[in-house]
């Protein structure tokens, strides 16, 4: 009867404990990103393998059409995922001397999911890219 209480008890824990984030967090971890400001969709550009066979080091390139001049210039960019314990991934910080809007990783991939590219303008803007990643072997899982 002890192993079975034990057994018992410990799908409860698991039951209870929330694995995911859901799009809700995923929303809200933008909305405090860009201050409640919504991104508008375009300018932004995620270069990664809509199929990745290993979620461990996933390269991804995020793009940003600016002409990167003192009139019109990127100020940072941001990257987010829908299902990893921690949604915010990478922010970077960009200048004018670099030329070009234009930064590279590698990430962790918990499972398939979404992932948000979000580029800050001096403007005040935010302009932003979702795509849809799917992930054969998992990472980052708690």
């Amino acid at each position: 009867m002890r192993r079975r209480a034990m057994l018992i008890g410990l799908g409860a824990t698991v039951l209870l404990r929330p694995a995911r984030a859901t799009s809700e967090e995923l929303a809200a971890a933008i909305r405090a990103y860009t201050g409640g400001i919504e991104p508008q969709p375009g300018r932004v550009h995620i270069d990664i393998a809509p199929l990745v066979e290993n979620g461990n080091a996933v390269p991804v390139t995020v793009s940003v059409d600016s002409a990167m001049s003192e009139a019109e210039h990127v100020q940072a960019i941001a990257l987010f995922n829908q299902l990893n314990p921690q949604r915010d991934v990478a922010r970077f910080t960009l200048s004018l001397a670099q030329g070009r809007a234009q930064v590279g990783t590698r990430i962790r991939l918990a499972t398939s999911q979404q992932l948000v590219a979000i580029a800050r303008f001096n403007d005040g803007s935010f302009h932003a890219q979702t795509v849809e990643v799917v992930v054969t072997l998992a990472a980052c899982v708690e």
